[in-house]
């Protein structure tokens, strides 16, 4: 690296070429628009979160989450009650866990977590 120094030859900024300037600047303007992707991600990050903590609190749930399968959403469906994950038909949900019932608890792509009647689901 400091041979690299050495042989190169040194310009004032304002003797350098204004094609070299525009070159600077429109490199500049990339870094800043990757930060601010980076500041989006960090917030939905956030709220995954959240939302695990709120899913964890509800559902009394203490073991590591791990998704046992995906799934396919066959037709939309409302929630009914506050622990139901509100469907809509060809939503790709992460299978959490399986109930004893007809029902497993997935994740959808929001993070979001609830019931899910097996019925409603198309496995691949």
């Amino acid at each position: 690296r400091e041979k690299d120094d050495k042989y190169k030859t040194w310009r004032p900024k304002f003797l350098m070429a204004k094609e070299d300037k525009e070159h600077r600047k429109s490199s500049g303007d990339v870094e800043r628009n990757i930060f601010k992707i980076k500041n989006s991600h960090s917030e939905k990050n956030k709220k995954m979160g959240k939302e695990e903590k709120a899913f964890r609190e509800t559902f009394m749930y203490n073991k590591e989450i791990n998704v046992i399968n995906t799934a396919t959403a066959e037709c939309s469906v409302s929630s009914k009650r506050r622990v139901d994950l509100p469907l809509t038909a060809g939503e790709q949900l992460d299978v959490i866990d399986v109930t004893e019932g007809n029902a497993v608890i997935c994740r959808n792509s929001e993070g979001r977590y609830g019931y899910v009647l097996v019925e409603h689901l198309n496995f691949r």
